[in-house]
């Protein structure tokens, strides 16, 4: 199966790429550009950070995973705007935006002012402006061509990477992106008997046929022999396999049928077809020229070569039009600035003649930079060597060069974050925090404190929530997810399982943690809160409406009560239930289900305790909950991709905006996990972006978060606290950020934080 190693899912659901930049306080900021001797001992050594795996996709554009991502949006990359450590985008930030957080008033700045302008039409007008003083890490000017240029490579048709830019409703973007389809595509709605060689070669048409046919029928009998070996297929029965896996072939079908049918169900985007791997993935063993194929763009109708929407004003300035209000568009409209000359190519940048730096319908100039960032942020990328990333201060960097000149970021494990710091292996990590990491650190100090002689380290809520997912497409009955006994089978699992969210959680965290009800962060406007009159506890009615529980339930009585509804759920679903037992499943259903959690093979996972619990209990009523430990984390996010997974365990990250595009809509780049795609969704999503009303939206949203929750394709587990972890003896604590929140982090005043 192919590792592409994404370690969080915390940031492939929301961050796109918004990410907040590498922006810096003004009370820190002045120390930036002071040459004073207190920073010059320690400028020469570099700060080694512990952190979590990479998948070496360092690009403002393709970047997938959290590691990549802050890697090259906090250090390499600038972006257009910034928030406030309350969450607030700052609009005007060229000469400092000042507020005010627990007291203190601290100051930001970032590269741009932006104007929003509501025009009598309803459209609506974004007038940008940036600094005419900030040079890329190579000494080249930044200037508005750069964001023009970025703009295009998130809006162009062939783009597919993370960015919902294009999504927003962009004057002309319909029609730029109109007309217009992948080279893979058309060879394969054309057939192997094509004569027609318009719009592609004979040759292409050859390539395409004969990796089918080979490279493709390997790929699918990889998961053919996956079927057989674990599912209890016949030796050779595509059709059947095929089945097992999601796809309705005819009897008698072969392995590039199979592949045929895979690629018609992704629209032979090769990236995505991906997800369906076995063990054989299309992005290895694919002949280059092909895998070229699904995403060169071809013109076939008529397509716009410029998005009117988007227009320079001047070096520094231009604007950016929407047909109506979006209120996702002013965190789309803080992209990276990426540098035109790097990522793209001058000699094809004519705005005047509509020409933005790349071949419209041709991205791979930028995706040869993936592995290699440059940018206008505090850091410049110098290397991936031995599962480390190496960067180099930026002398350029517009808030003054950084005072540590060299930085490491280091993969390392989670049970060697905490002891690593210890014994001087890495210097800051980011340790899970639970009530023995809280033991650990705070016994290292002699005070016997969180912050101390040895070990420091720094508390914030976590932009994000831990969950315990279902894939609607693998728990389902029949072969219809939506139905209401497809929803009362994983009802069924999600009332048990949820039962034991309060006791285990407490165990693990203590007070670093809270058991949430929705499916959101509690961190978030939009969270509903205890005090709103619709706040219900998540899975805690029978199937007929009642509540399970009631006051004064001991902890073993509310299992007990847990497992009985779940028994309703399950007859409901239409399980055969003799003597308080499930003796058969429906079709389409089963007695057992795998929950797989990235414990590293040891448990060592907020939620373990609760699988274990749950699976105990059902235990009691002949139902399997089988627990997969998982001792390298990338089999789950592997798993996920493909759409395997049953039941998992993971968390979700966010934004200062709750736009629930990305996740839970149809055409975002992270539904495929729960495979819900309902228009009712959809249109909830949609309609909550186009209104400014903060009280509106909130209601839409708690629509939203009720049809997840009675879809019972997420189970909510707790909101955490992040620790970073700090040497006392290595690093200047007084240089550390102040007041850190889940808007505000450690990385966002990276280029003030000092060495001993």
């Amino acid at each position: 199966m192919k590792k592409k190693k994404i370690v969080s899912l915390l940031l492939v659901a929301a961050m796109s790429l918004s990410m907040v930049a590498c922006g810096k306080s003004a009370d820190t900021a002045s120390k930036s550009s002071e040459s004073g001797s207190e920073s010059t001992s320690s400028s020469d050594t570099p700060l080694v950070i512990g952190w979590d795996a990479m998948s070496q996709k360092f690009s403002p554009f393709f970047a997938e995973s959290h590691p990549d991502m802050y890697l090259d949006d906090k250090c390499v990359q600038i972006g257009l705007l910034s928030v406030d450590r309350a969450g607030q985008y700052i609009l005007e930030g060229i000469d400092g935006y000042k507020a005010e957080y627990n007291g203190t008033e601290y100051t930001y700045y970032t590269p741009s002012d932006i104007k929003v302008n509501e025009n009598e039409d309803g459209t609506v007008t974004y007038d940008i402006k940036i600094r005419d003083d900030i040079k890329f890490s190579d000494g080249e000017p930044v200037t508005i061509d750069d964001v023009i240029f970025s703009f295009y490579v998130v809006s162009d048709p062939t783009y597919d990477g993370p960015s919902t830019f294009a999504s927003l409703p962009v004057k002309g973007m319909e029609e730029y992106r109109s007309g217009v389809s992948t080279l893979s595509s058309l060879i394969a709605e054309a057939g192997k008997d094509n004569t027609d060689f318009t719009n592609f070669t004979e040759e292409q048409q050859k390539a395409f046929w004969d990796a089918c046919a080979n490279e493709g029928a390997a790929f699918t009998q990889s998961i053919v022999d996956y079927m057989v070996e674990n599912a209890g297929v016949a030796e050779g029965d595509v059709s059947a396999a095929a089945a097992g896996w999601g796809f309705e072939l005819p009897a008698g079908a072969t392995t590039e049928d199979f592949f045929l049918a895979i690629g018609e169900q992704y629209g032979w985007n090769f990236a995505s077809m991906d997800k369906e791997a076995a063990s054989v993935t299309i992005a290895d063993s694919f002949p280059e020229d092909v895998l070229a194929m699904s995403t060169t763009g071809v013109q076939t109708g008529e397509s716009a070569d410029h998005i009117e929407g988007i227009v320079k004003t001047g070096d520094y300035s231009m604007t950016v039009t929407l047909t109506e209000f979006s209120a996702p568009a002013i965190e789309k409209l803080g992209t990276a600035i990426a540098p035109m000359h790097y990522y793209g190519d001058k000699s094809l940048y004519d705005y005047d003649n509509n020409k933005f730096g790349f071949p419209k319908n041709d991205l791979s100039i930028v995706r040869e930079k993936t592995t290699k960032p440059l940018g206008a942020g505090p850091y410049k990328f110098v290397e991936y060597k031995n599962k480390i990333a190496y960067l180099e201060a930026n002398e350029n960097y517009y808030l003054g060069a950084p005072k540590i000149k060299s930085l490491q970021f280091k993969e390392t494990q989670e049970a060697d974050k905490i002891p690593g710091v210890l014994q001087g292996t890495i210097d800051l990590s980011e340790p899970s925090i639970s009530k023995a990491a809280v033991e650990q650190i705070s016994g290292e100090n002699s005070n016997g404190e969180l912050a101390g002689d040895k070990l420091t380290a720094t508390l914030a809520d976590n932009l994000g929530y831990g969950y315990i997912g279902m894939c609607a497409k693998n728990v389902k009955v029949g072969n219809d997810a939506s139905t209401e006994q497809s929803k009362d089978l994983r009802k069924a699992i999600a009332t048990v399982i949820a039962a034991y969210r309060d006791v285990v959680i407490d165990s693990y965290y203590g007070e670093a943690a809270e058991v949430i009800q929705y499916p959101i962060s509690n961190s978030s406007w939009a969270a509903p809160q205890k005090s709103d009159p619709d706040y219900e506890i998540a899975f805690s009615k029978d199937v007929d409406g009642n509540p399970i529980y009631t006051e004064g339930m001991s902890d073993d009585e509310k299992y007990d009560a847990a497992l009985k509804a779940a028994l309703g759920y399950f007859e409901a679903a239409g399980y055969t239930v003799e003597d308080g037992k499930l003796t058969a499943a429906p079709a389409g259903a089963k007695l057992s289900y795998e929950a797989m959690i990235p414990g590293g093979g040891n448990g060592d996972h907020p939620a373990f305790g609760i699988l274990t619990g749950a699976k105990e209990q059902f235990a009691k009523i002949g139902f399997e909950l089988v627990i997969n430990d998982l001792a390298d984390s990338s089999v789950l996010w592997d798993t996920l991709s493909a759409q395997k997974a049953e039941i998992w365990c993971a968390a979700w990250g966010a934004t200062a905006d709750p736009d629930m595009y990305q996740v839970y809509h149809s055409q975002g780049g992270s539904a495929y996990q729960y495979a819900v795609y309902s228009d009712e969704l959809d249109a909830l999503i949609e309609d909550a972006r186009t209104s400014a009303d903060q009280s509106y939206r909130k209601a839409v949203y708690k629509e939203c978060l009720d049809f997840i929750v009675d879809y019972a394709v997420e189970i909510p587990t707790y909101q955490r606290q992040n620790g970073v972890l700090y040497s006392s003896e290595r690093v200047n604590i007084d240089s550390l950020v102040k007041d850190p929140t889940p808007f505000w982090i450690w990385m966002d005043e990276l280029a003030t934080l000092e060495m001993n």
